[in-house]
């Protein structure tokens, strides 16, 4: 199975989140930044450079948080949580057709996202959250 990582970037109360282009895998579905840990590439460094490459924005990765298996079986997921450091917004066109700082109430309320971003929106965020506080 290969390695990818998911980027949690939260401002504030909200969290990044993108509608994948059409051209792409799961082109349509609105998710957290993520993508393939290429050869030699920390998790960690994987998170920034995602965050750079999609939507333009310098990321700090804090710690991973949680791991799963993507829907279709062909990657081990790696999530992270990253906090945004600078830049503006602005989606890779390539890559992404919508981008929006969410609150946790909104993606779970949204269509069109994957049962894993479920899960963890709805269940591991809120006790990441609740234990820091």
């Amino acid at each position: 199975m290969l390695d990818a990582v998911i980027a949690v970037i939260m401002n504030g109360e909200k969290v990044l989140f993108i509608q994948r282009a059409p051209n792409i895998r799961g082109g349509g579905h609105w998710a957290p930044v993520s993508g393939e840990v290429e050869p030699g590439e920390t998790q960690a460094a994987a998170v920034a450079r995602e965050a750079m490459e999609e939507v333009g924005l310098t990321v700090r990765a804090i710690r991973k948080v949680w791991e799963n298996v993507s829907t279709r079986g062909t990657f081990t997921l790696h999530w992270w949580m990253a906090e945004y450091v600078s830049g503006e917004l602005r989606p890779n066109p390539a890559e992404v057709s919508d981008a929006r700082w969410l609150t946790v109430d909104e993606i779970c309320r949204m269509d069109g996202t994957f049962e894993g971003d479920r899960e963890f929106y709805l269940n591991i965020l809120p006790a990441l959250t609740a234990s820091n506080k």
